[in-house]
């Protein structure tokens, strides 16, 4: 083990209790001991000189801009002392390997390396490609045929026009009576006229036959480089997958082949919890906890606070370490927690029809893959005759308020409509962790989930739907503003991601654990809805005041 990448802990700091459990990797708190080493390496960061990474903090630095996940691994060693780990996710500075961080569990970078030498033999075959693809004589036959084709297809076709404009005279003609000698010369006329479109076409379908055949021998060499490349391509990426082998504290090996069933996606490996735990079971290290933070400049898709903790990801990460933390006692599991189980869920209004109920935070609007519970399977029970779909409209589980609800399959159909043409008007409140600019605005900004990190939804101007929030801010204090949201559509976490986003209000609302800081509960709550009754067509407005 080298000696530099296991920093002791000061003494003062070994007072600390270990935790009884090791950090559930994606929701966590982090422990004390955690967080001091989290705050020496934000130290390290904002001060070391060995290398120049553009985090874009500095607004006169130039260059790409480019933020980065770092993480810490709290670790015993065999005498029982205790320090920790430092790692960096991908690259840092343009290289895999620093001082005080941990190694990749497999560099593409290293020059002696597998990866590096099958790189120097497609970098090859991509010059032989590029070569002959800017070859003089190459341009000259491809052109050559181009024209052919071209030319070709003008002639014939004016012959095929004239063909048919002589056609249609000698018919205007044919009205008249003719002579047998007058319909003689017609026929003939029709006649040669078939028999040099024949020729011609006979002649041109010899000229690009010529340069097709001058063309061929570059085509089917480009071919054959190409497939070659192609082969060495998938090989190298294949074997790639076979050296990326992850150890657990068994000392088994898997790698992302094994993983993913030959189907990483990009990137996998190389996020800081799977380099710190390989490295910690690589030098019989023990785990104690573990946390990941944001340093830089939030990229322009996600949400990413500078010095914020976050948990990892979980389309790269989870299929890794659930293979690396095998037979480690984990934290509880809070995404398998009914947190709502003794929440009570107040009807605010009732008819024949339909209801109004205030949903509390942390209740699921309808069950879920682990937990049930939730407002249509309460209600459901409560109201066993009802037919159709309950829950006409859907809040995020850790948003609180109005939910509107139908009794029948018909009151359903004709809320949903509503909801379609957008004519149902809500208002949210919200409370959030930071003092924000202006009193009124619009935030229009698409959104799409985060595959590699779900239910997270990224800012995607590509792949993204429409999301459009009007905004008002009706109080604010030395660190704290109180907003009303106004949402024109209804996507997943729209709001959250609004406010939160750099290119929204850049504050988060209080309390949001997977865009802001985790609190006693995310401070957003549907609290007035306006819709037209379904059955009387008149306007109703209903109001619930925020618990916060």
């Amino acid at each position: 083990m080298t000696a530099s990448l296991f920093q002791f802990f000061p003494t003062d700091v070994l007072g600390e209790a270990l935790p009884e459990k090791f950090t559930f990797p994606f929701y966590y708190e982090p422990h004390p001991l955690s967080v001091y080493a989290a705050d020496l390496l934000k130290e390290y960061l904002a001060t070391q000189t060995e290398w120049k990474h553009n985090f874009g903090l500095n607004p006169d630095e130039k260059g790409l801009e480019i933020g980065k996940m770092f993480g810490v691994l709290v670790v015993q060693n065999q005498q029982g002392e205790l320090g920790y780990l430092w790692a960096f996710s991908g690259k840092l500075a343009e290289s895999n390997t620093w001082s005080h961080f941990v190694p990749t569990v497999y560099d593409m970078l290293d020059e002696e390396g597998y990866f590096k030498k099958e790189e120097v033999l497609l970098n090859a075959i991509n010059h032989q490609i590029k070569t002959l693809e800017e070859d003089v004589n190459y341009l000259d036959a491809k052109e050559n045929l181009q024209k052919t084709n071209a030319q070709a297809e003008l002639e014939i076709t004016s012959q095929k026009k004239l063909i048919k404009k002589n056609k249609k005279l000698r018919a205007e003609k044919r009205t008249n009576a003719l002579t047998n000698s007058e319909e003689e010369v017609l026929n003939k006329e029709s006649q040669d006229e078939g028999i040099l479109l024949k020729k011609m076409m006979q002649y041109w379908q010899h000229k690009l036959k010529a340069a097709q055949a001058e063309l061929a021998p570059f085509e089917a060499k480009l071919e054959t480089l190409k497939e070659e490349r192609k082969s060495k391509s998938a090989a190298l990426q294949q074997q790639l997958f076979e050296e990326y082998a992850f150890l657990n504290q068994y000392q088994k090996l898997k790698s992302l082949s094994e993983i993913f069933n030959g189907n990483p996606p990009a990137g996998a490996g190389e996020c800081a919890a799977p380099k710190l735990l390989h490295y910690a079971f690589q030098h019989q290290l023990k785990p104690i906890a573990m946390t990941e933070f944001w340093w830089g400049k939030s990229p322009k898709s996600e949400v990413r606070k500078h010095g914020q903790f976050y948990p990892a990801c979980t389309g790269k990460c989870e299929p890794i370490l659930k293979h690396m933390l095998q037979g480690i006692p984990l934290d509880d599991n809070p995404f398998l927690q009914n947190q709502a189980e003794h929440s009570e869920l107040e009807i605010i209004f009732e008819d024949d029809y339909l209801l109004l109920v205030n949903k509390p935070a942390e209740m699921l609007s309808v069950p879920g893959k682990q937990i049930k519970d939730s407002v249509a399977t309460r209600l459901k029970k409560k109201y066993p005759e009802t037919t159709g779909p309950l829950v006409v409209h859907r809040l995020d589980m850790s948003t609180s308020g109005i939910l509107l609800i139908a009794k029948s399959s018909e009151i359903y159909k004709k809320l949903q409509h509503q909801f379609i043409k957008r004519s149902i008007k809500k208002r949210y409140v919200a409370l959030l962790d930071g003092v924000i600019e202006g009193k009124k605005g619009e935030i229009n900004l698409p959104l799409r989930v985060d595959l590699d990190n779900r239910p997270n939804q990224l800012v995607c101007y590509e792949y993204g739907k429409k999301a459009i929030t009007h905004w008002e801010v009706i109080e604010k204090t030395t660190t704290r503003t109180k907003v009303y949201f106004y949402p024109i559509t209804g996507r997943t976490h729209q709001l959250r991601v609004h406010a939160a986003h750099s290119l929204g209000l850049n504050t988060p609302i209080v309390g949001d654990d997977l865009y802001g800081t985790k609190a006693n509960r995310l401070h957003l709550h549907a609290e007035s809805i306006t819709f037209i009754h379904p059955i009387s067509n008149e306007t109703v407005s209903m109001y619930c005041p925020a618990p916060f």
